[in-house]
């Protein structure tokens, strides 16, 4: 199973990520472990980002599609995976299409997590106060979803026909059960 899974900030896909690729038998790849697994191990591409952060920066889609291409060639991924935070952009989602191709395989599905902004907010605004997170404020996060919109939201119409939408909305068990039942499991 190969799944992209998309939705505003807050709404809970690394977590369902993690718990989606334990149950599918498959690996969670996040683009944020990427980073940080390529720049603690000083890859070149880590050295690449680094710079970029170091900066204050986003690092370039080149950057980032090219780490995941690097894990996507990877012989546990041959069974499938679970995308977390990639693609963000149209762009991206072309160079995943390319890279899928030329490995003769496909997506089998994009799970898109909805979930009301003003729940969204009031998530992260919570996940700021308990971990100590400095960039969940409200200011932050409304402009993190003003991002989202301009940027990713548009990969739903991208994907028009993978799209599976799941209420993200509840206990993260009961996410979940919806969650893999959309993927008629």
């Amino acid at each position: 199973m190969r799944l992209v899974l998309l939705g505003p900030p807050g709404a809970g896909k690394g977590t369902q990520a993690e718990l989606l690729s334990d149950k599918l038998g498959v690996p969670h790849i996040s683009t944020g472990n990427l980073f940080r697994a390529n720049i603690s191990e000083q890859t070149p591409l880590g050295r690449e980002a680094q710079k970029y952060l170091d900066a204050g920066d986003l690092v370039p889609s080149d950057v980032t599609n090219r780490m995941v291409e690097a894990r996507l060639s990877e012989p546990d991924v041959a069974g499938g995976f679970v995308l977390d935070g990639y693609p963000r952009t149209v762009d991206q989602a072309d160079e995943l299409e390319k890279m899928l191709k030329a490995a003769d395989r496909e997506l089998n599905a994009v799970l898109n997590f909805e979930v009301p902004e003003d729940q969204l907010v009031d998530r992260l605004l919570e996940r700021g106060r308990t971990s100590g997170r400095t960039d969940d404020n409200e200011t932050t996060i409304r402009n993190r979803m003003h991002v989202f919109r301009e940027e990713t939201e548009p990969l739903l119409e991208h994907y028009d026909g993978l799209v599976v939408t799941v209420d993200g909305v509840g206990e993260i068990a009961e996410v979940n059960e919806r969650a893999m039942r959309a993927l008629g499991r």
